[in-house]
């Protein structure tokens, strides 16, 4: 048996991606997802994502991190998902489909694709840095000199801390570049990594810079490309009608013979 497979990119985030409307993925399968990410040994990525029928969205996108394990919403996975589902016909420019943490919608504009994100209640202040819920969750700490930083010994400490180390969480360092435009560097959970880029990070930092007084929509720089996120304030702090704006591309396709796993 032969898997097909696609592999999408979203500002350098990517993605293994399967069509699995006919159920036949394996996909209580950690060790066989693992191996489909490793760089050395598989197709190589940050994450496997499989496209499957829904009997009330346009479809339901179930989302595996690199360590092979069930991972929560990736925004950047998402966009590719929603590329990668008008690829098979399943939308035209509109869709409204279902992620880990619930209901999203998204318009395809030529390379462009609009996502919708959950609203977001509340943000944690820890000391100067914060703490939120994108979809996924999230550390941020502004810092300067961000091209310089040892994202992967600086976040890999926060992620593994006292607090964080059961559960896990993302960890992103944040440079204000103008009044409009941030640069975000993302280590990533499940991944154990730094990766080039992260849609929930991205949102998260560009939410706290919204706070920090910075308009919507903010720019941001990531190691993969460019990304932007419009939001809307709440006068209680809290943030609604979130869009992750970005591109999202297939790199190429083919298959794997599963005797080789």
């Amino acid at each position: 048996m032969a898997i097909s497979f696609y592999k999408y990119q979203g500002t350098g985030n990517d993605f293994v991606m399967v069509d699995n409307r006919k159920r036949n993925f394996p996909a209580e399968d950690e060790a066989l997802v693992k191996h489909l990410c490793d760089r050395r040994k598989g197709i190589g990525a940050d994450g496997l994502i499989l496209l499957q029928d829904h009997p009330d969205y346009d479809f339901e996108m179930v989302y595996y991190n690199a360590d092979g394990r069930v991972g929560s919403m990736c925004g950047n996975g998402a966009r590719c998902t929603v590329r990668f589902a008008r690829q098979l016909g399943v939308i035209e420019d509109v869709a409204c489909f279902l992620a880990a943490d619930g209901e999203h919608q998204a318009n395809v504009e030529r390379d462009l694709i609009q996502l919708k994100m959950n609203d977001v209640k509340s943000v944690e202040r820890i000391g100067e840095d914060y703490y939120l819920n994108t979809g996924s969750p999230h550390y941020v700490r502004f810092v300067e000199g961000v091209e310089a930083l040892d994202v992967y010994a600086e976040g890999r400490a926060i992620r593994y801390n006292e607090r964080f180390k059961e559960v896990g969480t993302n960890v992103n360092f944040v440079q204000r570049l103008s009044d409009s435009e941030i640069y975000v560097r993302t280590y990533e959970r499940g991944v154990e990594d730094e990766t080039l880029s992260c849609g929930t990070g991205v949102t998260a930092c560009a939410l706290v810079a919204g706070l920090q007084g910075m308009q919507s929509p903010v720019n941001v720089k990531v190691l993969g490309g460019e990304l932007q996120v419009a939001f809307e304030q709440v006068e209680d702090g809290s943030f609604k009608y979130i869009y992750l704006i970005g591109p999202a591309k297939q790199v190429f396709s083919g298959t794997v013979p599963l005797q080789q796993v």
